[in-house]
């Protein structure tokens, strides 16, 4: 990835901040972004942010060979409790948000045969009934892939998506508490372990590698097994 120029969405903390880092030990170039820090602070659910994301790395470094989408965290909770306010919320970020910077980005991944990277969830193949906005919005990104993917292939510009199981971040924390919590959770989903962030950003790096680049159109899921439909 030596001498590579990436934006990762999210990336100040989480498995945003994971991929960052390990783009960055793999030689790469990183503009990382949130909304208080990063190389440049910003809010992707306003419609101009990603257009300006875009245009202070090409200031910065001249090119964009890899976009990871990875901003967006949704609101959990009873079905009947959540308000539409809470789903425009959930899709404004995650989804238009990512929506507009692969927009944005498209013509320079195009001349620099680059990457595209969607960080979607296991809810968006196996909807659960407290996960009702992030399970949707997930479903809408991984259509998105499979549609930008298709535009891939003619523009030449990989697209992939991960979906991440329980993964060790701090929203992970608040609620599982406990080594009795994990255990638990560990025996009632049925999965080998919970996740650790680097195991999705070792992923993601092999996928935008060279020797990932025949994977396309790859809906993945790094799960521990959470996902047992085909």
């Amino acid at each position: 990835m030596t001498g590579k120029v990436a934006i990762v969405t999210g990336s100040t903390k989480g498995i945003g901040r994971a991929i960052a880092e390990r783009f960055t030990a793999d030689g790469a170039h990183v503009v990382t972004t949130g909304r208080s820090g990063g190389s440049i602070a910003l809010d992707l659910r306003e419609p101009d942010a990603a257009q300006r994301l875009v245009d202070f790395t090409l200031a910065k470094f001249g090119r964009i060979d890899i976009v990871v989408n990875n901003a967006g965290a949704t609101k959990r909770g009873d079905f009947l409790d959540l308000r539409d306010a809470d789903f425009a919320d959930g899709f404004a970020l995650k989804y238009f948000g990512a929506v507009r910077l692969t927009r944005a980005a498209w013509p320079n991944l195009k001349a620099a045969s680059g990457s595209v990277l969607f960080i979607s969830g296991v809810g968006g193949r196996t909807p659960g009934a407290q996960f009702t906005i992030g399970g949707s919005v997930n479903a809408a990104l991984l259509s998105f892939t499979k549609a930008m993917a298709e535009l891939g292939v003619r523009d030449g510009v990989q697209v992939n998506a991960i979906n991440p199981g329980t993964i060790r971040t701090e929203r992970m924390k608040a609620r599982l508490k406990s080594p009795e919590d994990e255990a638990a959770f560990i025996r009632d989903s049925k999965v080998t372990r919970i996740g650790e962030t680097r195991d999705i950003a070792a992923l993601a790096a092999f996928l935008v590698s060279d020797e990932g680049r025949f994977l396309h159109g790859s809906l993945i899921d790094a799960d521990g097994g959470a996902t047992k439909t085909i």
